[in-house]
Parts: structure tokens; C-alpha cells; sequence
């Protein structure tokens, strides 16, 4: 009988069957989770410790930093202010810009704020540009330029002085009112804008105003080559609320209406014009109307001193005196004059004399 041979099995046939090969699934996914459980906590742990040492770095360097400033610039005797340089083109004196900036000598210098320094004195009414600068080790310069006020400003209608005066205020181009300590003498030649009762005027503040805004435009433009000497503003009335009524060196009163003021500059500087080639002054200009303008002209000089030394004989009315009822016709006709001793008329001279000589007994022969 012939031997059988053991049936060879398939090479990719599983031993194992499908309850064996589960269980072993549930096995291997358990330790997969595991390692990547693992895994997942190391990798967290790195993380950490990393973040952990960077800001503990960080942390040391910044001390070490803060401390070392301190030590080196903070506390260092060498960087003590000792010295504080103020330039500026106006009145305002050293004690009060440092008053003003809240500085003081032996302070540290790098604990000077100079932002802070600098708004500080942009506070001042006098101050129209600043600027701080540090100069290592000890000393802060402080330089400034000054508004240049170009106009005195007042509520008042009239005023007799605003140099002297506490209700007068100087104002600069831009409008901002200012009350100096100490005053110029170039302060005095300054025009005067009166009349301002719109708004409430106090040092540091800008005017807002239609009247007086209107009244800086209108000196800003009257600073031209020929209108700049031949009309010099000196007053500027604003009060009367619809027009300027300004009034120059020479005394001519010249009327503004708020708008167009570059043409009615252009117009009186033609009246202008014709008054130099026709040897005349102006005295009075409304420029309200645009046309047939009311133009008055003053009397030449040499006139009006003729007139002071040499004035004019004026004729003396004779009064005549009321007649009496009980006296007679003719003597009433003779009485004399108020005045005694002035010059009396021809026919009363004559008829005095014959009755002065009636009434001589010489001349009757007695």
C-alpha cells in the first residue's frame, strides 16, 4: 500500500483563526496607545521645561540688565544734571522756563522725560516752538522760539493805554492771546484791535471770533511792500459788528467789510496812488460800497496853519435894542452898542456927534 504524503499548505494561509487574530488586535492596539501615551507626555515635558527655561532666561537677563543700568546710568554720580542751557528770542526768562518744565539740577538725567518736558512748555502763552535736546553726561538744552504778538487786542470800545492797561492783551498772528511779564518798548507801536466783545479773553487762548479773525487777516495783508508805508494800521474798530473801521498813522478812517479784504486793499491802494500824484490826504474811505465810493479829503497842511495863526475875521451882528414906549423916537435910535469900545457903524458915529455937539453950549454960543 502506497504511503500518502502530508497535504502541503498554502504559504499565505493564517494559522491562526479569526478569534485568535482578534484577541491579538486588542492586544497590539493597547500597547500602541500606551508608547503613544508616552510619547505624547514627553514631548509635552520638553515643551515645558523649554518655555520654563526661556522665560526663566529671559527673567535673569532682564534683571541683570535693569540692575546693570542701574548701577551703571540710574545711580551713577557722572550722569547728575548739572546743567541746564535755555535760548529762546523773547522775554521769557531762564527761571520761568525751568519752573515750567518742572526740571531741577541733580536729578538723574535719563529719568528726564523730555516728551513730557517738551509739552509741558508748549503750555506757556509766549511759546510757539520748543525743542528739548540731551546732551550726555549732565546737561539738558532747552531752546525756544517765542510768538511775536503783532496786534494789542481789547474788549474795550476805547482805551487810553494798553501798555498800562490790565483789559489789553497782546495776540499773535495765529490769534493766541498773551499777558507778558515784561514788556518791550517795541510793544508800544503795535496797532490796537478794540471793541472785541464777542468772547471771552484770557491769556493762553485763541480768539474765535468772525470780528477779530477777520481783523489779524486784515493786518497779516496790509504788511505788503507799498501798503506797509504809505497805510500803517493803528486802531481797528470792531465793535460795530458789520464792518472794521481802522484808522492809520495819518489819521484816515478807512471802512472794511469782513470779506474780500485782498480787493478792498487793492482799491484804497488806488485812492492812494491818486492822492500822492494829486497831492491830497485822505480822510475818510468806505470801502462797503463797490461803487461810487464816499471819499473825503483832509486839508493841506500849510491851510490849516494859516488858518490857526491868521483865522478868518468873523462879522459882529449888531443887537438892536427894544424901544421904550415913554421915551422919545430919537434917543433910542442912538443908544450904543453892547459892546462898548467896539467898532460901530458910520451912521451911528455921525449922529452921535451932532448930538453931542446940540447939546454943547460952545458950539450954540452960549
Amino acid at each position: 500500500m502506497r504511503a500518502t504524503k502530508p497535504r502541503s499548505r498554502p504559504r499565505n494561509q493564517r494559522v491562526s483563526n479569526s478569534r485568535q487574530r482578534r484577541q491579538q488586535h486588542l492586544l497590539d492596539v493597547k500597547v500602541r496607545s500606551q508608547k503613544a501615551t508616552q510619547h505624547r507626555n514627553r514631548r509635552v515635558l520638553v515643551i515645558a521645561s523649554k518655555i520654563v527655561l526661556t522665560f526663566a532666561l529671559i527673567a535673569g537677563l532682564c534683571l541683570g540688565l535693569r540692575f546693570g543700568a542701574k548701577r551703571l546710568f540710574f545711580e551713577n554720580p557722572d550722569y547728575q544734571l548739572s546743567r541746564i542751557e535755555v535760548k529762546t528770542d523773547g522775554t521769557l526768562q531762564r527761571e520761568q522756563v525751568i519752573a515750567a518744565a518742572e526740571l531741577r539740577e541733580g536729578e538723574n538725567i535719563f529719568s528726564v522725560q523730555l516728551e513730557r518736558v517738551h509739552d509741558r512748555l508748549l503750555q506757556l502763552a509766549q511759546v510757539d516752538e520748543v525743542q528739548v535736546l540731551r546732551k550726555m553726561p549732565a546737561e539738558i538744552d532747552i531752546e525756544i522760539v517765542e510768538r511775536k504778538p503783532i496786534a494789542w487786542i481789547t474788549s474795550d470800545k476805547q482805551i487810553s493805554d494798553p501798555f498800562t492797561s490790565e483789559a489789553a492783551f497782546l495776540v499773535d498772528a495765529r490769534g493766541v492771546l498773551m499777558k507778558e511779564k515784561k514788556l518791550l518798548p517795541e510793544y508800544l507801536g503795535l496797532p490796537l484791535i478794540s471793541g472785541c466783545k464777542s468772547e471771552s479773553l484770557d491769556a493762553g487762548k485763541t480768539v474765535d471770533s468772525f470780528e477779530a479773525k477777520a481783523a489779524l487777516e486784515l493786518l497779516r495783508l496790509s504788511t505788503g511792500s507799498f501798503m506797509q508805508t504809505r497805510f500803517q494800521i493803528r486802531e481797528i474798530d470792531v465793535s460795530k459788528g458789520y464792518c472794521l473801521l481802522v484808522t492809520d498813522k495819518n489819521h484816515t478812517r478807512v471802512t472794511f467789510a469782513f470779506d474780500n479784504l485782498e480787493a478792498q486793499l487793492r482799491r484804497l491802494e488806488q485812492f492812494l496812488v491818486y492822492c500822492d500824484d494829486s497831492k491830497q490826504e485822505l480822510e475818510t474811505v468806505n470801502l462797503l460800497v463797490q461803487r461810487n465810493v464816499p471819499v473825503t479829503f483832509t486839508k493841506p497842511a500849510a491851510e490849516v496853519i494859516n488858518e490857526t495863526i491868521d483865522p478868518k475875521e468873523t462879522p459882529k451882528i449888531m443887537k438892536a435894542i427894544p424901544l421904550n414906549q415913554t421915551s422919545k423916537p430919537t434917543e433910542p435910535a442912538l443908544a450904543r452898542p453892547k459892546q462898548p469900545g467896539g467898532p460901530q457903524p458910520f451912521a451911528l458915529r455921525r449922529a452921535a456927534s451932532t448930538q453931542k455937539g446940540r447939546k454943547d453950549p460952545k458950539n450954540n454960543g452960549e
